[in-house]
C-alpha cells in the first residue's frame, strides 16, 4: 500500500464516519456500483496537506472551474498533482463524481492517470500523476516557452491527442465523449508527450449509442461544435470538432480567441478565408523552422484541422479515419474541407473565457 493512501475496502456503513456531504457522495457512488471503485486508493487529507505544504500558494500549478491544482510530494518522493474541489464550485460535486467514475476505468498512455482521491470532512480531492511541463496552452501560447515546441514535438502532440481520443471513442471498454477538449486540458509529461485530462464534463455512451441530447450545455466556447453549442447535441464528432480547433492552434501558435489577430474575424473565419485564397500556409507560426518534410506535415495538419471543424458532424472524419489520414495520406489525397461552423460571428471575450453552465440538466440518449 502506497504512503498516504488506503485501498477502497470500507463497507458502506464505515463510510458514514465522513461528513454528511462525503458520506452522501459515497452512498450515491455505492448505488451506482461500489464494486467498480474497490481498487481506487483513498488518500488521507493530512498526508495531502503535508505533501502540498498545506496547499501553499507556492505549490499551486493550475486553476480550473473545478478548483485549484497543487503540486505535491509524498514522503517517498513521489510527485503528485492534487486537484482540490472549490467549496464555491456549484457543479463541483457532480463533476467530482463524474471524473472518478469515468477516469478510474481508463488507462492509456495519452490520458492522465488518476492515482486516487480523498473525501474527508468537507474536502473532495482528486490525485493525479504529476505532469512537469504543465499544460499545452502554458507552452504554446507563451512567447518565452513556445520555442520548446518545434514542429516535431507539435506533430507528436497532435498524434498523441488523436490516439487518446480514439481510445476514448472506440478502444476503451467504455465509450467516452470528453466534451471539453482544449489546450489547457492537454497535459505534457517530462518528454512533452500529451495526456488528455479533466473528465468532469465527460459522458459515457452505451455500445449502441452514438449521440446524446442535453439542455445543460457545458464546455468552453470556441471549442464547442455548432450542434452542441446551439442545440445541445453531442457525439464523437463534437470531440472531433474541438480537436480540429486545437490542431489549428498548434499549427498557428495562436489562441482561437485572440482578438488582436485575424482581421477582426473569428479564428475559423480567418483560416477559412486563407484556405479559399490558397494562402493557408500564412497561418503557420512564424517561429517554426520549416523544412520540406515538416511543411508537408504542417499542410496535412491544417487540412485535417479544417476537415474536423466542418459545420455538419456527418462531414467530419471519425478518429480512426483521421489517424489513418494523418499517418498515411498525402495532402493531395485528402478530401477538400467544407465551410467550418461558426464562421459568421466572432465569439465574445466573455463567452470564450467561461464555461456555459445551465443549472437545470436533462440528458436523453438515443442511437441511430
Amino acid at each position: 500500500m502506497s504512503i498516504g493512501c488506503m485501498m477502497w475496502n470500507r463497507s458502506l456503513m464505515d463510510l458514514q464516519q465522513f461528513s454528511i456531504d462525503g458520506a452522501d457522495l459515497f452512498i450515491r457512488l455505492a448505488h451506482s456500483d461500489l464494486v467498480q471503485f474497490r481498487d481506487l486508493p483513498l488518500f488521507k487529507f493530512e498526508n495531502l496537506e503535508v505533501a502540498t505544504n498545506f496547499f501553499s500558494i507556492n505549490n499551486k500549478i493550475g486553476q480550473g472551474g473545478f478548483g485549484p491544482v497543487y503540486k505535491g510530494k509524498l514522503e517517498d518522493g513521489k510527485e503528485l498533482a492534487v486537484k482540490r474541489l472549490s467549496r464555491r464550485s456549484g457543479q463541483g460535486l457532480q463533476e467530482f463524481m463524474n471524473e472518478v467514475v469515468v477516469i478510474s476505468k481508463l488507462q492509456h498512455r495519452n490520458l492522465v492517470r488518476l492515482l486516487g482521491c480523498c473525501v474527508e470532512r468537507e474536502e473532495k480531492i482528486l490525485v493525479y500523476e504529476f505532469m512537469p511541463n504543465k499544460s499545452l496552452d502554458a507552452l504554446l501560447f507563451d512567447a518565452n516557452n513556445r520555442e520548446q515546441l518545434d514542429w516535431k514535438r507539435r506533430f507528436n502532440i497532435v498524434k498523441g491527442i488523436c490516439r487518446g481520443l480514439l481510445y476514448l471513442h472506440r478502444d476503451s471498454r467504455l465509450k467516452i465523449i470528453h466534451r471539453d477538449l482544449k489546450p489547457s486540458n492537454v497535459l505534457l509529461d517530462e518528454e512533452l508527450n500529451p495526456k488528455i485530462s479533466d473528465f468532469g464534463m465527460a459522458r459515457i455512451f452505451g455500445t449502441k449509442q452514438d449521440q446524446a441530447n442535453t439542455i445543460r450545455v457545458v464546455g468552453t466556447y470556441g471549442y464547442m461544435s455548432p450542434e452542441y453549442a446551439m442545440e445541445g447535441r453531442f457525439s464523437e464528432k463534437s470531440d472531433v470538432y474541438s480537436l480540429g480547433v486545437v490542431m489549428l492552434e498548434i499549427v498557428s501558435g495562436k489562441k482561437n480567441n485572440n482578438y488582436t489577430d485575424y482581421e477582426s474575424m473569428s479564428f475559423l473565419s480567418y483560416a477559412w478565408k486563407l484556405w479559399n485564397e490558397s494562402d493557408i500556409l500564412s497561418i503557420i507560426d512564424p517561429n517554426l523552422d520549416i523544412d520540406p518534410c515538416s511543411q508537408s506535415e504542417i499542410s496535412k495538419c491544417i487540412q485535417l484541422g479544417l476537415l474536423c471543424v466542418q459545420e455538419y458532424p456527418e462531414d467530419r472524419p471519425t478518429m480512426s479515419t483521421l489517424i489513418y489520414m494523418l499517418d498515411v495520406n498525402e495532402v493531395s489525397e485528402l478530401p477538400c474541407p467544407k465551410k467550418p461552423g461558426f464562421t459568421q460571428k466572432k465569439v465574445s471575450s466573455n463567452d470564450s473565457e467561461h464555461d456555459s453552465v445551465n443549472h437545470v440538466s436533462m440528458t436523453a440518449l438515443y442511437g441511430r
